[in-house]
């Protein structure tokens, strides 16, 4: 692409916009840029001047162009483009370094995470752009491998600060515009009608009438090669009458028609030549040479093809337009097709290249073969190896085509279902499943099928298949039984997972018949799975009193892994701590698996990680907290590509004072969606909220009818709320049974969470001083405990308490308390009823009981998190690696925050902020 430059019609704005990016990257602002467009349309003709501008800024130009038969070899794309970089990979931090390496088979290792490969390109990126800016050129980015297109758009999305531009062009097509969302996009049309008119009347070789030449123009769109190929294949007289039609060009007849004219005009040699390098594709020029040889085509047929203006040669073979390859490739008959594969084959067997030499293999079979097929499923295991799941996914699909009927074509469909799934290509994974045959299938890959068709409905949320995961896990499990005892088990941890967000919309099992299938695995078996098990098993089917130990045992177990070895175990960990009423415990264990999965650069388990401590926050924790986590879950969408937007914890909302009706219509949609545990956490924080609000009756009705169906260690968390409800309407008997099961439970936990909440459902059913000395006992245990808003709600109580006592001083003082307790955690939900109460004692309220406001208010939510990590010792790589972005950002981020704050280090920063 840097190779020519040239001025171009009609094109000023295009050209302007890709300058804007590039000005960017030299001023240290970085930016990218996706060019969608047809065939033709002038894509690369923009990257040229692009590169050509750039180049003049004196930025330095690396460039790769997509070839299809490189779409089954992860990262083949990003190796291309990043080779003149690779001096500076010594400089990325060493787990960044090592996933590029290993991504780009250079290294062996576990498979990187693509999202961790990202991180590490862009720190690349950042440290070459600190030598001199860099612009990234990626040409038919929609022939790239799907494992280096995404590590791209990561990287695009995140550029921010970097003297680095990144510039893709592709064809307009979903897939590549689902990859691509949330970067930046100009859609390349036609040229202007006076442009096209133009670029026409230049390329023919006599003069046409000017209204004839903005008739052809306009009836093509536009597309300049299509324009000069049209003036090189008609006459002016053709033309002419072209024009004067009213239907539109056809131009994929007409230029068809005229590359097959023209590569019917070159000699034999070369048009093998040119079959051989339309069935490659990678672009190879060595490499085709070596497989014309071997078909006794010489080295001069390239040339031949070139000087026939159908190709380029430099600096890798290029079709002069996708037509020019797919009709050089039709033309062919099918044995020529195949001897071309073959050719291409043995060729990449030489070059050492296995993933091309086994591909190839697969096109040069007429029918089926068993051996290439294993050869194929050899190659999967490779991709697999470099973090390819796609690819790994595409090639077992072709070694499925490839494989007779039986047995082996079925499991191999199943493994591609599977890796499809993992790779988020849902839609592929289904229908690779939809083709597979279970006649003669194994028990082990009828089970990977259930499961992987589990999965792919979760991921999508398909409503009939979240409500029935946990019934399907089963199943799986009990085909994986006396077969591969570590995929049963995994299946029943899923299985348990499912049944947490479905909730009570869960179908076809109770939890009963779950429980019972935990623990006869759990007793067929020793190690920390069964221990887990066990302790599952004992949640659902246990009375509280006499499940403890065994929730205990399983807890320790789980937290004696280290972070990879404890992810499979992250649902289960929350569960036992949430019934523990364990919420340090429970942070730390969602703390220890978010740090593990960002560090491994698992991302989609990161937004699991996020998403469910900032559910667990709103028992337990604060609204601070869980409104953090939830910023945390769009910035990492954003990361992602999906949209961060629609991002929405209910609960959270129901807690910061949002409209009731929008929380309802988030719960119901999840409802909908079959997240049963979702809806159920709406309403139950609503009910909350009418218990802030002293709308006492519609609390106690919503959180009776939830104990009427109580739900593992979800319901009893209700139970001192539900206790405020009853006590202020009346119903004392339901006060008092759950108030006496509240204590039952503290005791056997050991719970200072618990028990602290436990001592204020005793004050509400309390009189005189048992009430106010429980009411006292609770904050002191609460805020030992460091359960600030559920200390803050006990000062509230035994402030209305002392109020209704005409204690007014004592109770303006613990009402105070508790008024900057719900500021401090930003459960201001609480504010108006503190305030009611307040004012019923002669407090005016005036004063700010949280204290002056935050410093953090000025930043935005990005500086915020930027100035917490920093704040707390944070180094910039750290805090760049747990926000998506480039330690170069980070440093930007800084100066900005340092200047808001109107302070100059990170010791005065800290001195500025708190630690909550």
């Amino acid at each position: 692409m840097t190779g020519r430059a040239r001025p171009l019609l009609g094109r000023a704005a295009e050209v302007e916009r890709l300058a804007a990016v590039v000005r960017g990257a030299r001023d240290g602002t970085s930016g990218a840029l996706v060019l969608l467009g047809d065939p033709g349309i002038g894509k690369s003709a923009l990257l040229h001047a692009a590169a050509a501008g750039a180049g003049a800024a004196g930025c330095r130009v690396v460039e790769v162009v997509g070839h299809e038969a490189e779409r089954a070899i992860p990262h083949a794309a990003l190796d291309r483009l990043l080779r003149p970089l690779r001096q500076h990979v010594d400089a990325l931090p060493p787990h960044h370094a090592a996933a590029l390496r290993r991504a780009v088979g250079v290294a062996d290792g576990p498979a990187p995470d693509p999202f961790l490969v990202g991180l590490a390109v862009l720190e690349l990126l950042a440290a070459a752009g600190q030598e001199q800016p860099v612009l990234c050129l990626v040409d038919d980015a929609h022939l790239v491998d799907a494992e280096s297109l995404a590590v791209l758009a990561f990287v695009a999305r995140r550029l921010h600060a970097e003297p680095v531009a990144l510039l893709l062009a592709a064809r307009d097509e979903e897939a590549l515009v689902a990859a691509t969302a949330g970067v930046p996009v100009l859609r390349v049309g036609g040229l202007p009608a006076a442009s096209a008119a133009a670029l026409l009347r230049s390329a023919l070789r006599a003069p046409v009438d000017p209204l004839i030449a903005t008739r052809v123009a306009a009836a093509t769109g536009g597309n300049p090669l299509a324009l000069i190929d049209l003036a090189e294949e008609l006459t002016v007289r053709e033309l002419t009458d072209t024009g004067l039609r009213d239907e539109p060009v056809p131009l994929g007849r007409h230029l068809e028609a005229h590359y097959a004219r023209r590569i019917e005009g070159t000699a034999a040699a070369t048009r093998t030549w040119l079959l051989v390098a339309a069935a490659d594709s990678t672009g190879d020029l060595a490499l085709v040479d070596r497989a014309c040889r071997s078909l006794g085509v010489g080295d001069g047929a390239a040339v031949g093809a070139e000087d026939a203006g159908l190709v380029d040669l430099r600096p890798v073979v290029r079709f002069r337009h996708p037509l020019v390859r797919a009709t050089a490739y039709a033309t062919a008959s099918g044995r020529d097709r195949r001897d071309a594969h073959a050719a291409l084959s043995a060729a990449a067997g030489a070059a050492g290249s296995p993933e091309l030499e086994a591909w190839h293999a697969g096109e040069a079979v007429p029918g089926t073969s068993e051996e290439v097929a294993a050869r194929l499923e050899r190659v999967a295991d490779l991709a697999a190896g470099r973090g390819g799941h796609l690819s790994r996914a595409r090639v077992l699909a072709r070694a499925a085509e490839l494989s007779p009927p039986g047995p082996a074509r079925a499991r191999r469909r199943v493994a591609a279902a599977h890796a499809a799934v993992q790779a988020g290509a849902v839609r592929l994974g289904t229908a690779l499943l939809d083709e597979v045959e279970d006649a003669g299938l194994a028990p082990v890959d009828r089970a990977r099928a259930v499961a992987t068709r589990v999965t792919a409905g979760v991921f999508v949320a398909e409503p009939d298949v979240v409500v029935r995961a946990t019934a399907e896990m089963l199943r799986a499990a009990a085909l994986f039984h006396g077969h591969d005892p570590v995929r049963e088990e995994d299946a029943l941890l899923r299985a348990f997972d499912y049944a947490l967000s479905a909730g009570h919309l869960r179908r076809d099992v109770t939890l009963v018949e779950l429980g019972g299938r935990l623990r006869a695995a759990a007793a067929e078996r020793d190690g920390h799975a069964a221990g887990v098990l066990a302790a599952l098993a004992a949640l659902l089917l246990d009375p509280f009193g006499r499940a403890v130990p065994a929730l205990r045992r399983g807890l320790a177990l789980i937290q004696q892994l280290d972070g990879a070895a404890a992810m499979p175990y992250m649902l289960a960990e929350v569960a036992l701590t949430t019934a523990l009423w364990d919420a340090d415990a429970r942070r730390r264990g969602l703390d220890r698996s978010a740090r593990t999965a960002r560090d491994s650069g698992a991302l989609r388990t990161l937004d699991t990680a996020l998403w469910t401590a900032s559910v667990a926050e709103l028992t337990g924790g604060s609204p601070r907290r869980a409104g953090r986590l939830v910023e945390g879950v769009r910035e990492l969408r954003r990361a992602i590509g999906y949209e961060a937007e629609l991002v929405t914890n209910a609960a959270h909302l129901a807690w910061v004072g949002a409209p009731r009706a929008q929380v309802e219509a988030v719960g119901r949609a999840a409802g909908a969606a079959g997240f049963g545990a979702v809806e159920s956490g709406a309403r139950s924080a609503l009910a909350v909220r009418d218990l802030a609000r002293s709308r006492y009756r519609d609390a106690y009705a919503e959180l009776h009818a939830q104990l009427a169906a109580p739900f593992l260690q979800v319901t009893p968390l209700l139970l001192p709320d539900y206790v405020e409800a009853s006590v202020r309407t009346g119903h004392h008997d339901d006060a008092h049974r759950a108030a006496a099961e509240m204590l039952a439970r503290a005791d056997a936990s050991g719970s200072p969470w618990a028990r602290g909440v436990a001592l204020r459902c005793r004050a509400l059913v309390s009189q005189g001083p048992e009430a106010d000395e429980s009411y006292a006992a609770s904050v002191d245990v609460l805020d030992t405990a460091g359960v600030a808003v559920e200390a803050a709600r006990s000062r509230m109580l035994h402030g209305e308490w002392l109020r209704r006592g005409r204690r007014r001083a004592e109770a303006r003082a613990v009402l105070r308390g508790a008024l900057a307790g719900f500021a401090a955690t930003d459960a201001t939900v609480f504010a108006d009823r503190v305030t009611a109460e307040l004012r019923a004692v002669g407090d005016t309220g005036t004063a700010d009981p949280g204290g002056p406001a935050s410093p953090l208010a000025a930043l935005t939510p990005r500086e915020q998190a930027v100035a917490r990590m920093a704040a707390r010792g944070d180094t910039n790589a750290e805090i760049g690696a747990t926000l998506f972005i480039s330690a170069n950002t980070v440093d930007y981020h800084l100066r900005k925050v340092f200047a808001k704050l109107a302070i100059t280090s990170r010791r005065q920063l800290r001195e500025h902020l708190d630690d909550d």
